[in-house]
């Protein structure tokens, strides 16, 4: 039987030009390239210009994911941004995003649920594209964490940092086997009693302000390692294969000992894993498609490949997709 599945035909990445060592941030909180390294395997992370907003990283991996893919902006009938870090309030950043792209006139909305809004955004664009609700997807993960850092908390300040990754996504025809090539599976998930873990202490219509990022760090890794393997199971799964069937694992990039862990408890070869946590730090839902967007510049990850993504973020929301490149 034929069935359309979205493929993912480009990827794009950009990483604002200011880089953070860990020595820069050990000069105004009190830490240290050790302390960072062992605890997280994080070295530096990127931060956006304070004249450059989430818009333009979003817009500069959209059009590199479209060179990739073949396309222009005129070819664009859907874009998705998934950000936390929002220009404003209000238009979503994903309508700025087609104004300076220069697309036309199509469904333009942003995704909100922080560091796994790129496994969300991917799954509703596939709902369109598998549909034949659109013929040309933007799906980006754009962030400015810095943005809601608090600079006197040491536990949190040096984990995140800026940057964007955008995928294309446009049908294919398959025989609706896992030897397809396109989406192939997710599992999503949200337990708002888990709020307290992981959020920003801000917003409109509570302090007016934008807040800055509190985290229960222990807490958030101890349910990371478990429900993100059982997401990662789900999914494989929903796609008919087996976990050990992948040829690559492209993790959330939030700290080295999370994907170890996941890792392990899924049995995998650490050799398919993807880690880009060193040289970006945490990005929150552009952390994804910047990790997989670098192991295809590398010529890791190639066309045909089994893929397995998968990330964990504050609601507490997370969720996992299986893909064939």
């Amino acid at each position: 039987m034929s069935v359309t599945r979205s493929a993912v035909t480009g990827v794009g990445a950009y990483l604002p030009e200011q880089v953070v060592t860990n020595a820069d941030l050990s000069l105004i909180v009190d830490t240290s390239d050790e302390w960072i390294v062992e605890r997280t395997g994080i070295r530096k992370r990127h931060r956006a210009r304070d004249d450059q907003p989430t818009s333009d990283l979003a817009v500069e991996a959209a059009k590199r994911a479209l060179a990739a893919a073949g396309r222009t902006a005129d070819d664009v009938d859907l874009i998705i941004v998934a950000t936390t870090t929002p220009d404003l309030t209000f238009p979503a950043t994903a309508a700025i995003v087609q104004r300076k792209l220069g697309a036309p006139v199509c469904a333009a909305f942003d995704v909100q649920a922080v560091c796994t809004g790129f496994v969300y955004a991917i799954s509703v664009a596939d709902g369109f594209v598998a549909r034949g609700l659109a013929k040309c997807a933007l799906v980006i993960g754009a962030e400015e964490m810095t943005r809601l850092m608090d600079w006197t908390d040491r536990s949190t300040c040096v984990l995140f940092g800026d940057g964007a990754g955008a995928v294309v996504l446009e049908p294919v025809e398959g025989a609706g086997t896992p030897a397809d090539r396109g989406i192939l599976g997710f599992s999503l998930r949200s337990d708002g009693n888990k709020t307290e873990l992981l959020y920003v202490d801000g917003g409109p219509s509570t302090t007016g302000q934008v807040g800055h990022l509190r985290m229960a760090g222990n807490q958030v890794f101890r349910h990371a390692v478990v429900n993100i393997a059982e997401a990662v199971t789900s999914a494989a799964a929903a796609a008919g294969i087996q976990v050990s069937d992948v040829d690559w694992f492209v993790p959330h990039q939030a700290n080295q000992r999370i994907i170890k862990g996941v890792g392990d408890r899924l049995g995998l070869d650490e050799n398919k894993v993807i880690s880009t946590v060193a040289e970006h730090a945490n990005t929150s839902a552009a952390s994804i498609p910047l990790a997989l967007d670098a192991a295809i510049q590398d010529g890791r990850i190639k066309p045909g490949d089994l893929i397995l993504l998968e990330a964990m973020g504050g609601g507490l929301t997370w969720g996992a997709c299986a893909i064939r490149l």
